[in-house]
């Protein structure tokens, strides 16, 4: 199962934000494991080392991102990507970048506590403990 991982979820386990950490995290040690194959947006990196530099400072940032890039694969963010989420009708253009990047990279299913803007996806969106549940169910 190819899932892509919406900025929120890594999110969590990184800033440990409760009450979504333990989901989240869960999830991330199933990518780790292999039992899930995860896949990150190339601007969901660059978005993480933003918001870690600001809360645990570069180094921690830079060392979070590389045991990230480890683990998960990265769907690109080129010009054929934006280009498909521009006429989308998504209420939020980095829903739509991050819907078009992880068609392209062949995902399964997208992970986000944010599912109201993916109404008009056309792969399925999960939240991180349906997701967990489908996994655990299929074990």
């Amino acid at each position: 199962m190819r899932i892509l991982f919406d900025t929120n979820v890594v999110l969590d386990v990184l800033l440990a934000r409760e009450p979504h950490a333990a989901v989240a995290a869960q999830l991330l040690t199933l990518v780790d494991n292999g039992r899930i194959e995860g896949v990150i947006s190339a601007t969901t990196v660059t978005t993480i080392h933003y918001i870690a530099a600001r809360s645990v400072g570069a180094a921690a940032a830079a060392r979070h991102l590389g045991e990230l890039l480890e683990m998960f694969d990265v769907a690109c963010v080129d010009r054929p990507v934006l280009r498909a989420a521009l006429p989308l009708d998504f209420p939020d253009f980095e829903d739509a970048v991050l819907h078009e990047a992880a068609r392209a990279a062949s995902a399964d299913a997208i992970v986000t506590r944010n599912l109201k803007d993916f109404g008009q996806a056309d792969i399925p969106v999960l939240e991180p403990r349906e997701l967990l549940a489908a996994v655990t169910a299929a074990s």
